[in-house]
C-alpha cells in the first residue's frame, strides 16, 4: 500500500506564514500554476480530500478525481492563533511552535496525532490524500510510528507530494515534498 500526500498550492496566507487552519483561503495565481504542474500521481486510485477550497482546487488542477471530501484531512486547528504568524504569537508566548506548545481553543498535538491515526487506519489500498502542510507532516510522522511533534523534522512545501510506502514490513517515507 502506498499513500500519496499532496499539499495544496500556495495561498496568500501560506506565502506570508499565517497559520491557516479553518479559514478558507483561495490559491494564489502561482499556487494554481504549480498545482497544474503536479505530475506522477496515479489517476486510478481513491482520492480523499480536505474540505477547504485550496485543497479541492489543487486536486482538480492536478487532474485528480476526488472520491471523498473529509474533515479528517483538514489542517491543524490553530484556534486563537488562526491567521497569526509565529513571530506574532511569540510576542506573547516566547519560543512558541505548533509542535511544542498548545493552540488555545484549537487542537492539541495529541488530538492531531489521533486524527492522523484515524485517517491512516481507514486506508487499506493505494490512495492520494490531499490536504495541508502541518497535517501532512503529522501524517508522515504517524506513518513511521511517531507522534505529531516529530513532524517538525519534515518539510512539505505547497504543491508538493510526499510518498509513504514500505520497505518490506517497515513503513518508510519514500519521497518527501517533491514537485513534479
Amino acid at each position: 500500500m502506498t499513500v500519496y500526500l499532496l499539499r495544496h498550492g500556495a495561498t496568500e496566507w501560506s506565502d506570508t506564514g499565517k497559520h491557516t487552519g479553518r479559514t478558507d483561503v483561495p490559491l494564489t495565481v502561482v499556487g494554481e500554476e504549480r498545482a497544474r504542474l503536479i505530475a506522477g500521481l496515479p489517476k486510478d486510485i481513491p482520492v480523499l480530500c480536505s474540505p477547504r477550497s485550496r485543497a479541492i482546487r489543487t486536486a482538480e488542477l492536478a487532474g485528480l478525481t476526488i472520491t471523498e471530501v473529509t474533515e479528517d484531512l483538514a489542517e491543524w486547528d490553530y484556534g486563537d492563533y488562526e491567521g497569526l504568524t509565529t513571530p506574532q504569537i511569540r510576542e506573547t508566548v516566547p519560543g512558541w511552535t505548533v509542535w511544542t506548545h498548545p493552540c488555545p481553543n484549537g487542537e492539541s498535538a495529541d488530538e492531531v496525532t489521533g486524527r492522523a491515526r484515524r485517517v491512516l487506519g481507514r486506508v487499506s489500498e493505494d490512495v492520494v490524500l490531499v490536504g495541508h502542510g502541518h497535517f501532512s507532516r503529522v501524517l508522515a510522522a504517524v506513518w513511521i510510528g511517531q507522534a505529531a511533534g516529530f513532524g517538525v523534522h519534515f518539510r512539505h512545501d505547497p504543491a508538493t507530494v510526499t510518498v509513504l510506502d514500505h520497505e518490506r514490513e517497515s513503513p518508510q517515507i519514500a519521497r518527501l515534498g517533491v514537485s513534479s
